[in-house]
C-alpha cells in the first residue's frame, strides 16, 4: 500500500513541501490573529484561553478516527489524496469565515461565532493533515531519504513563520487598516484562499496506487467506523508499547507545548518590556523576533540538522540541536534589554535550533517507527501512527493555549493596560524557564532512543523479504517438512490414549487446560522480549523478574536461549523463585558473539546458576556452523564445567543424522513440532510420541528431553495443521497428559507471545505463548 522507493524525485518533495507551507501557514496566521481577540475585540484572557483550548481538543479527538479512515480507504486514488483535497477546501472556507468578527455584535455572539467556525476549521484540518502527513511517511523506505523529504518540507513550511509575523505590521499600520479587527477580516480571506490552493497541490501531484482491490483493508461502513473506537484505543496501546515511538511523542509534546505556551508572550514582552507598552514605538520588532527566527531556521538550522543527522545519527542530531536551543533561551533572558531591542537578534540562531530541528527529525523518526510496527503486526498504518503522533502535538498545542491564559492571569498581566514590573518579570521568567525545562526533560527521555540506522536497515530488508511471493508452504525458519516419512504414515484416526475427546466442548476443554496448567509443567521456554523489543535489545532485570513472577507458580524448570544482553539475568531470577534452569548459549556464524555467549555460559555455570547447560539451538538446522565447529564448543564447555550436564538443542532428526552429536552430549535435547510438519491436531500427540521414540532410539540410552513443543493459537494454516485457540488448548492438554503418562521431561513452547518472531515465521510466529504479549493468560 505504501510507495516504498529509496530515492524520491525532487518535484515530489516540493509538492509535499507546498502542502507543509499551508499546514504551517494556517496555525501561524491563527496564532497572530488571536491577539486581535484580546487587543481589539475585548475578549478576556480566560475566554481567549478557552478558544485556544477547545477547538484543539476537538481536533485531537478526530485525528485518530481520520487515521483509521485514511488507512482503510479503498479507492482508485489510493488512501489519501481525496481527503487532502476535501480538507483543503474546508480549511480555506472556514478560516476566511471565522475572522469575520464585528465588535458591534457583542462579546457573547463573537465568542460563540468564532468557536463554531473554529470547530469547522479544525475538522477540515484533521481531514487534510492526517492523510497528508501519512503521505510523507510512505514516500520512501530509506533511512536518510526520509530525513531529506522532511527537511525539504520543513524548509518550505518555515516560510510561513517568516511571512506570518509581518501580518502584525500590516494589522497595526493605520495606513493599511483602521484597526486589527478590520485587518484580520480582509487578510484572513487572502490566507484562506492561497493556503487552500497550496494544500491541494499534494492531492494532485503526489503519486499513489489504487487500493480498490486491496482485500487487507477494513471495509468502511458506519458500523466499522463507529466500531473503530475500540480499534483506535487498541492502536494507541500497541503504538505506545513501542518504546521508541513513546519517546518521540512525549519529547515532542514537552518541547512543542513549552514553546507554544510562551510564544503567545512574544508580542507582549517586546511591546510591554522593551517599549513600555507602546505598540507603535515597538514598530517592526515583534515582527522581527518571529520572522528572523524563521529565516535562521530556514537557511541555517534545517540544512545543518539534516547534515548532522547523516553524520551523527538522528538521536545525536536531536540532542545537539536541543542543547543549542537551551543556550538560546538562556541568552534571551539576558539579551532582552529595554532600549536595545537589537540585542535579542544575537540569540535567535541558537534559540531557533529547538523547533527548527524538531519536526525535521521527529517526522523522519516516526517513519522509521512505522516500520517496526509493520514488522510486529504485518500492518502498514501511516495514518494511525501519524494521527497518534500529531494528536500529541495538537494536544500539546491545546494545553499551551490554555496555559498561556493561565500564566498571564497568574502573574497578573493585563494586555492593553499598565502592568507592574513584577508581572512583566513573571512573563519573562516563564518565557525562558518553561522552554528550558521542557527541552531538558525531552532530552532526558530521548537519551535512550536506540533506533539506529543499522537497525532501520535490517528491518527494511526483512520487510522487503517478507513482501516477496512465497512459493513454498510456511515453516519455521529452517524446519524441514515431513522430514521422516514414517511419521506421515500415522493413521489420522488413531489418537494417543491420553488425548482428550476430539469433539470435547470448548468450555470443557478450557477446564481441562486449567487443570493441566495448575498441575504444573516440567518446564517452559522463557520469552523475555516485550512488545517493540527483539533479540537486539538489552533486557532489564525488572522485566525478567516481572515475567518470571507470572510463570513461577506453573513450572519447575525454565529454559533460556542466550547468555548476553540481559539474558544472563534469567537464571538468577529463576533461582530466586526456586525454579531450575536449562541455560542456553546462542551460537551462530558470528564467532565474536559466540565467544561472549560461551564465556558467559561458563561463568553462569561456575556461579551455580545452571542445572543443564545448552551449547547452541538449531545451529545445524540453520547451517550456520559445521558439526566439528559445534562439537568444539560443546567440548570446551564440558572441560570448563565437568560436573554439569551439557547438551545441544536441535530438531529431533538431527540426532538421527549426526551420531557424533549424540556421543558428545550428556543429555539429548530435541525440539519436536507436529505443527511445523503439517500434522492434523487430532493425531498430533501420537505424532509427537513417534518423534520421541525416534530420537530415543538414536540416543543410545542417554536421557532424552523434549526442549520445545507447542501449537499456535492464530495465524496461517500449515498443510493440515490449523492454528486456533481450541487447537492450542487441545495440544497443550494432550502434551501434558502424554508427558505425565510416559514420564518425558518436556519444555513447552512458549511462555509469552513475542511479536518480533513474525520476521522468521510469518503471522503465526508471534502466537505460541500461553500468555499473550500483554502478559494475560490466553485460555
Amino acid at each position: 500500500m505504501s510507495i516504498t522507493t529509496h530515492k524520491v524525485h525532487f518535484g515530489q518533495k516540493i509538492a509535499f513541501g507546498l502542502g507543509m507551507l499551508a499546514n504551517q501557514m494556517f496555525p501561524a496566521a491563527l496564532g497572530i490573529f488571536m491577539v486581535v481577540l484580546v487587543q481589539n475585540l475585548g475578549f478576556p484572557t480566560w475566554m481567549w484561553g478557552i478558544l485556544f483550548f477547545l477547538p484543539r481538543v476537538f481536533d485531537s479527538i478526530t485525528d485518530p478516527i481520520m487515521g483509521f479512515i485514511s488507512d482503510n480507504t479503498k479507492s482508485v486514488w489510493g488512501r489519501r489524496r481525496q481527503y487532502v483535497l476535501i480538507g483543503a477546501v474546508m480549511m480555506g472556507i472556514s478560516f476566511s469565515m471565522m475572522w469575520q468578527l464585528y465588535e458591534v455584535d457583542g462579546l457573547s455572539y463573537n465568542f460563540v461565532y468564532f468557536l463554531l467556525w473554529s470547530l469547522v476549521f479544525y475538522l477540515g484540518l484533521t481531514i487534510f493533515s492526517v492523510p497528508y502527513v501519512a503521505m510523507g511517511y510512505e514516500m520512501s523506505d530509506d533511512f536518510h531519504e526520509r530525513t531529506d523529504i522532511m527537511a525539504v518540507a520543513q524548509w518550505i513550511g518555515q516560510w510561513a513563520w517568516v511571512v506570518a509575523p509581518w501580518f502584525w505590521v500590516i494589522m497595526y499600520d493605520p495606513s493599511w487598516f483602521e484597526d486589527g479587527a478590520v485587518a484580520t477580516r480582509t487578510i484572513a480571506i487572502w490566507v484562506g484562499v492561497i493556503c487552500a490552493i497550496l494544500a491541494m497541490v499534494p492531492a494532485f501531484f503526489i503519486k499513489s496506487k489504487s487500493t480498490l482491490d486491496d482485500e487487507s483493508l477494513t471495509p468502511l461502513t458506519m458500523k466499522t467506523i463507529g466500531g473503530s473506537f475500540k480499534q483506535i484505543i487498541d492502536n494507541f496501546k500497541e503504538a505506545f508499547k513501542i518504546e521508541d515511538f513513546k519517546k518521540l511523542c512525549f519529547s515532542t509534546f514537552l518541547i512543542f507545548n513549552a514553546f507554544n505556551t510562551v510564544a503567545g508572550f512574544s508580542f507582549f514582552i517586546v511591546v510591554y518590556y522593551l517599549f513600555n507598552g507602546d505598540a507603535a514605538a515597538a514598530g517592526l520588532w515583534p515582527t522581527l523576533l518571529g520572522s528572523i527566527g524563521a529565516l535562521v531556521t530556514t537557511f541555517l538550522v534545517i540544512p545543518i540538522v539534516a547534515k548532522m543527522s547523516k553524520t551523527l545519527g538522528k538521536k545525536k542530531a536531536f540532542l545537539w540541536a536541543q542543547g543549542i536551543s537551551v543556550i538560546g533561551y538562556i541568552m534571551l533572558w539576558f539579551l532582552f534589554v529595554p532600549g536595545k531591542p537589537y540585542l535579542f537578534l544575537i540569540a535567535l540562531p541558537f534559540f531557533s535550533f529547538g523547533i527548527g530541528s524538531l519536526f525535521t527529525l521527529m517526522m523522519s523518526m516516526t517513519s522509521d517507527v512505522i516500520d517496526i510496527d509493520e514488522l510486529n503486526t504485518g500492518k502498514r498504518r501511516e495514518g494511525v501512527f501519524g494521527a497518534i503522533y500529531w494528536w500529541m502535538v495538537k494536544f500539546g498545542f491545546a494545553i499551551a493555549g490554555l496555559l498561556t491564559g493561565v500564566i498571564m492571569a497568574l502573574v497578573g498581566f493585563v494586555p492593553d493596560a499598565v502592568n507592574s514590573e513584577a508581572s512583566i518579570t513573571g512573563i519573562r521568567l516563564f518565557y525562558s524557564g518553561l522552554p528550558i525545562a521542557g527541552t531538558l526533560a525531552a532530552m532526558w527521555i530521548m537519551r535512550n532512543y536506540n533506533h539506529t540506522e543499522e537497525k532501520a536497515q535490517e528491518i527494511s530488508a526483512e520487510l522487503a523479504l517478507r513482501k516477496k511471493p512465497q512459493s513454498k508452504p510456511i515453516s519455521s525458519s529452517y524446519y524441514a517438512l515431513n522430514k521422516l516419512q514414517s511419521l506421515g504414515s500415522i493413521d489420522e484416526h488413531v489418537n494417543y490414549p491420553t488425548d482428550v475427546k476430539r469433539d470435547v466442548p470448548s468450555i470443557e476443554l478450557a477446564a481441562h487446560f486449567k487443570v493441566a496448567l495448575n498441575a504444573g509443567l516440567h518446564g517452559i521456554c522463557f520469552s523475555p522480549y516485550r512488545e517493540g523489543q527483539d533479540v537486539r535489545d538489552q533486557l532489564s532485570g525488572t522485566q525478567i523478574d516481572e515475567r518470571m513472577d507470572i510463570i513461577a507458580p506453573y513450572t519447575k524448570w525454565i529454559r533460556s536461549f542466550s547468555t548476553t544482553k540481559g539474558n544472563e539475568l534469567i537464571p538468577l531470577s529463576a533461582r530466586s523463585k526456586g525454579i531450575k534452569t536449562m541455560v542456553g548459549a546462542w551460537v551462530s556464524d558470528d564467532k565474536d558473539q559466540n565467544e561472549q555467549e560461551i564465556e558467559s555460559l561458563i561463568e553462569q555455570a561456575k556461579k551455580g546458576m545452571v542445572d543443564i547447560a545448552v551449547v547452541g539451538n538449531e545451529v545445524l538446522l540453520r547451517k550456520e556452523l559445521t558439526l566439528d565447529e559445534l562439537l568444539g564448543y560443546i567440548k570446551r564447555v564440558k572441560d570448563a564445567v565437568p560436573d554439569i550436564q551439557i547438551g545441544y538443542v536441535d530438531a529431533y532428526y538431527q540426532f538421527v543424522e549426526n551420531p557424533k552429536l549424540v556421543e558428545e552430549c550428556d543429555v539429548i535435547l530435541a525440539n519436536c513440532y507436529p505443527f511445523w510438519e503439517g500434522c492434523h491436531i487430532d493425531k498430533a500427540a501420537a505424532y509427537l510420541n513417534e518423534m520421541h521414540n525416534i530420537v530415543t532410539e538414536a540416543a543410545k540410552g542417554k536421557p532424552v528431553l523434549i526442549t520445545e513443543t507447542g501449537w499456535p493459537n492464530d495465524g496461517s494454516k500449515n498443510q493440515n495443521a490449523l492454528p486456533s485457540k481450541v487447537n492450542a488448548m487441545k495440544y497443550f492438554v494432550n502434551v501434558a497428559n502424554w508427558a505425565k503418562n510416559k514420564g518425558v521431561e518436556t519444555f513447552y513452547f512458549s511462555s509469552f507471545d513475542e511479536s518480533w518472531k513474525v520476521r522468521q515465521e510469518g503471522d503465526v510466529g508471534a502466537r505460541w505463548g500461553l500468555w499473550d504479549k500483554n502478559e494475560n493468560l490466553k485460555y
